[in-house]
């Protein structure tokens, strides 16, 4: 946006699906229509950034597109320079996650999912 100087980027991001292999096989006893859901290869992402170089700072959303009708799993993260060093960033994150649809194991697909994300925040 030449009048703000923020550069805006939308993507669509394709993962490997991580769900293990024994909850895909448990859920597909629910209904049918988990079953192809539940057992596909990839899982898309849409991702939305604005950087911001004059003030030094970039924020990131996303939420998958893959499972809407069972999950919603979403993400915020904003990267900005150190109040305490100019030469640091300070990151900080979000995630909001939502399993409905899938009987009793919404509570362990979401555990699931809550797990992995913390992984990958530890990295």
């Amino acid at each position: 946006d030449l009048s703000t100087g923020i550069i805006y980027r939308r993507r669509i991001a394709t993962c490997q699906n991580v769900i293990p292999e024994i909850l895909r096989k448990v859920t597909t006893h629910n209904s049918i229509s988990q079953v192809s859901v539940l057992k596909v290869p990839d899982i898309y992402l849409e991702e939305e950034s604005w950087l911001n170089m004059e003030k030094r700072n970039m924020a990131m959303r996303s939420h998958c597109l893959t499972w809407t009708q069972y999950a919603s799993l979403s993400e915020e993260s904003v990267f900005r320079e150190s109040l305490e060093n100019p030469n640091w960033t300070d990151f900080t994150q979000k995630g909001r996650i939502s399993v409905t649809g899938a009987g009793l194991l919404n509570c362990v697909l979401e555990a699931f999912a809550q797990s992995f994300l913390k992984q990958g925040v530890k990295k």
